[in-house]
């Protein structure tokens, strides 16, 4: 059986791909402050406001779920028709492009969906989706 008599070499590590980055990194820094210094350096007074209020995301689509019996609950929570209207209209005016999602029972009555979405325009919400499942293809 031969043994074996020879080291193997210890893998190196290249380290200038590294400080590559680095240098890249430290001359963009450079030349971003460089920009900073002369946007300061204009002469432009910037008007002041007085009401600061920060960015906010858009809020999800709140979702409306139409029973079979007729029962409406937003966002699992069960209303009446001008409950809905409501907390709707409130929700709108907080945020004008506020959406809504209707999902209805497949074996209720489509008048009861379609009065929850006439409640949705009468609140003022412009953004209604209907949500539908697709069918399964016989074979």
């Amino acid at each position: 059986m031969p043994l074996k008599t020879h080291i193997d070499e210890q893998p190196t590590l290249n380290l200038t791909p590294m400080i590559d980055v680095v240098f890249l990194l430290i001359i963009f820094f450079m030349v971003g402050t460089k920009f900073t210094e002369l946007e300061r350096k204009l002469g432009l007074e910037v008007p002041e406001v007085s009401e600061v209020k920060t960015l906010t995301a858009a809020p999800e689509r709140r979702v409306i779920n139409v029973f079979n019996d007729g029962h409406i609950e937003l966002d699992r929570e069960a209303v009446t028709l001008e409950e809905l209207v409501q907390r709707l209209s409130r929700a709108q005016s907080e945020y004008a492009d506020l959406g809504v999602l209707v999902r209805g029972d497949a074996e209720g009555a489509f008048q009861n969906v379609a009065t929850v979405l006439g409640a949705c325009r009468q609140a003022g919400v412009s953004d209604m989706g209907i949500s539908v499942r697709l069918a399964s293809r016989p074979r």
